[in-house]
Parts: C-alpha cells; sequence; structure tokens
C-alpha cells in the first residue's frame, strides 16, 4: 500500500480527491488530512508518522505550500501537487519530473501521478523540488532539466542536450558527451516544454536542439547532419516550416 496524506483547503475538493483514490487507486491509503500549513505542521508531528506521498493544493489560505515543504526538509516521501490550470505550475513540474492533477481532477491523470510513485526509493525529491521553485518562480531563466529515465532521475543542463529521438512511448536522450538517456515520456511532451528554447521538431521521431546543426543537405530527402555526425530526416510536411525557421535564424530574428 502506498500511504498518503493530502493538504487541501476547499472541503469538497479534498472529498472528491479522496473519493477518486478510493475509486480508480485502491493501493493508495489516504493516512491523514489537512487544510492549512498549520494543520500540515500538527499532522506531521507524530515520529511514527511517515507517508510515502502528500498530494498538495499549491495555494493554501495561510500561504504557498512551498514554506511547509522546506521546513520538511530533507523530505522522505514524494510529492504530487494538485493545482488549478496553472501554465507556470504545469511547466515546473514537468521540467523536474514532479507528479501533478489538475481541477477538476481526471481519473486517469490521477492514476497516472500515482503510478509515478514508487515508495521508499532514492527519488531525489529535494532536488527536484529545488529545480520545481528555480523554474516556477523564474520560468524565464531555467537552465536545467529533470528527466525520469527508466534507470532513475537524471538533471540534465538544457544546452548540453543535443537531440532527442521518439522509440513508441518512450524518449531516446543524446547528450553532447555522447551519453544516451531513455526517458519514460513521449517525445510530444519535450517538444512543447522546450518550445521556444531553440529546439525544433524536424520529424515525427525527432525532435533537435539548433545549436547543434552541422549541415542541411537539400533534395528530395533532405536531410540534417549533427555535430555528433548523425544524420537526420527532415520530414517533407515540416521541410517549409523548417526551411522558414533556418531563414529567421540567418537573419537574426
Amino acid at each position: 500500500m502506498i500511504e498518503a496524506v493530502i493538504i487541501e483547503d476547499e472541503v469538497k475538493g479534498l472529498n472528491n480527491l479522496k473519493s477518486l483514490l478510493a475509486e480508480y487507486c485502491p493501493d493508495v491509503k489516504v493516512i491523514g488530512e489537512a487544510g492549512s500549513i498549520a494543520e500540515a505542521h500538527k499532522m506531521m508531528k507524530a515520529s511514527d508518522f511517515k507517508p510515502d506521498v502528500a498530494f498538495l493544493d499549491i495555494n493554501l489560505p495561510d500561504g504557498l505550500v512551498f514554506q511547509w515543504l522546506n521546513d520538511q526538509a530533507p523530505l522522505d516521501f514524494d510529492i504530487v501537487f494538485v493545482t488549478a490550470f496553472d501554465e507556470y505550475a504545469i511547466k515546473a513540474c514537468e521540467y523536474s519530473s514532479i507528479g501533478y492533477i489538475v481541477k477538476p481532477i481526471d481519473p486517469d491523470s490521477l492514476q497516472k501521478a500515482v503510478s509515478r510513485i514508487n515508495p521508499r526509493q532514492d527519488n531525489k525529491i529535494d532536488s527536484r523540488l529545488d529545480l520545481f521553485n528555480q523554474v516556477y518562480h523564474h520560468p524565464n531563466a531555467f537552465e536545467k532539466m529533470s528527466i525520469s529515465a527508466l534507470d532513475g532521475i537524471y538533471f540534465v543542463n538544457i544546452r548540453d542536450i543535443v537531440r532527442f529521438e521518439a522509440e513508441d512511448n518512450y524518449t531516446h536522450i543524446f547528450l553532447r558527451n555522447g551519453e544516451k538517456i531513455t526517458a519514460s515520456k513521449t517525445i510530444k511532451a519535450y517538444e512543447e516544454m522546450l518550445e521556444g528554447v531553440n529546439f525544433y521538431r524536424v520529424h515525427k521521431r525527432h525532435v533537435i536542439n539548433l545549436n547543434y546543426m552541422r549541415k542541411f543537405v537539400k533534395g528530395d530527402g533532405g536531410y540534417l547532419i549533427m555535430d555528433d555526425g548523425i544524420r537526420i530526416e527532415v520530414s517533407r510536411r515540416r521541410r517549409p516550416a523548417f526551411m522558414e525557421q533556418m531563414r529567421r535564424l540567418q537573419e537574426g530574428l
């Protein structure tokens, strides 16, 4: 069983989450609940109270939940944020590999978030939370991202990523030092995450860092040669938009 606490100031929202967990996530047992940071502090004081995960409303009546998380450090439980649609919070969760659920809660999204919880494993939650805070509070100045891979969690400088390559629902991420990381996330998720950060999707299987292009070979089978020597096809459908992007780069737009 995964033992969980819920920190949510709206009684209706708290009860709804409890009901959805009971119906769709039978492996989760709710062992505590709080409606404010003060109540959360009181709940966590017992020495034998050790949840595996906390479902947290980002905005609570007595302040943001981050102060409470800082007071709990080092954290020995995972986090799933529960939030109304918040572009910056969602972006920060994606970059830091922290689970999140958007209100109104969709059961599929809830099950997906729960499936990623690994109780009593080294999930680097303090490092992930630091990265979340960097992106959430400084969304235009981020440098790193967290990658939840098949063999663990990696923290990677975005500028060191050469390209992404899709394989079914997994994505291979190639770094400039030659390292390859296989992530349990679709390439579309990375495409959306890095939109506007000099990454471009040139093919249904490939997203590239434009800084690592060496040459574009024209012709019917147009393709790119990257700095690591790899040849990347540019799909016929995406080629006009890609050529426009190249023009803009050349003109410094």
